[in-house]
């Protein structure tokens, strides 16, 4: 049986190779002390730790689900690496990142996904569409698909963009509970024709122990920052809490993804 407990290895950072300026939060790529390549998403880019709590969950989501996701690993950054760095952007960004970041192994030789060129099975398609509908992930769309192709295989990155009420958690026990208009833009809609059934094959699959030791992976010290709880407790369980809510009210989500496919089809 597949094991779902999640497993995070923490390594540190030991080269920077280069900037990924196609990124808005301008990652890059990095070797560690392990001599593997990662794509390292940096806590002090322009979402900041909020990023990368979403990547965090929403990588460990997918991989439980059975979706191709790179390794996750947690990167610690040494102060060393903004001393050096000439460029001043990068500089910056450097030394506001010094500590745990977040890193997804490198698919060396991996191309990006086109929808004109490659079309995923309806039972793929509608579990990422399902995947992303439940995350509310904004970012998965035919001008940003954030998959590749490696291996022959569909390979899904960047989650950083889901999970967007823990912006402000405004009300965020109700927006929970709602639908998902955005999935109207994504990539793979047209394609996600088993809604019904990937949902209920969830039902059997996800449940509240996945959930929490999902939640409990989030570092601390991520948790420390812009909190509007009074605990790092409280905050983790807020967490747990909309996911587990969410989850709960999947099929006011997915009807109305259902209904936004129909739009296109």
């Amino acid at each position: 049986m597949k094991n779902l407990s999640p497993e995070i290895r923490t390594v540190q950072v030991t080269r920077y190779i280069t900037p990924l300026r196609e990124g808005g939060s301008l990652p890059a790529i990095v070797e560690a002390d392990d001599d593997f390549l990662y794509v390292l998403k940096f806590k002090g880019a322009g979402q900041g730790v909020k990023a990368l709590i979403a990547e965090l969950i929403g990588g460990e989501l997918a991989r439980i689900m059975g979706l191709k996701m790179p390794e996750i690993v947690f990167a610690n950054l040494d102060e060393a690496f903004g001393r050096t760095e000439p460029d001043e952007e990068i500089q910056d960004l450097l030394k506001a990142s010094v500590g745990l970041n977040l890193g997804l192994h490198y698919l060396s030789g991996s191309a990006t996904f086109d929808p004109l060129v490659t079309t995923p099975d309806p039972k793929l398609a509608s579990k990422i569409v399902w995947l992303d509908s439940f995350l509310n992930n904004v970012d998965r769309t035919s001008r940003n698909a954030n998959m590749l192709l490696w291996q022959k295989e569909l390979w899904l990155i960047d989650h950083g963009a889901g999970l967007y009420f823990h912006h402000s958690w405004h009300n965020w026990e109700e927006q929970a509970t709602r639908s998902f208009t955005h999935i109207k833009d994504h990539v793979l809609l047209s394609k996600a024709s088993e809604l019904d059934a990937v949902d209920k094959e969830m039902h059997t699959l996800l449940n509240d122990e996945i959930f929490h030791s999902i939640v409990a992976l989030i570092p601390d010290e991520w948790l420390l920052v812009d909190a509007p709880f009074q605990s790092i407790t409280q905050h983790r369980q807020a967490y747990e809490q909309f996911l587990l809510r969410r989850f709960a009210h999947s099929p006011i989500f997915v009807k109305e993804t259902q209904n936004a496919r129909e739009g296109l089809i």
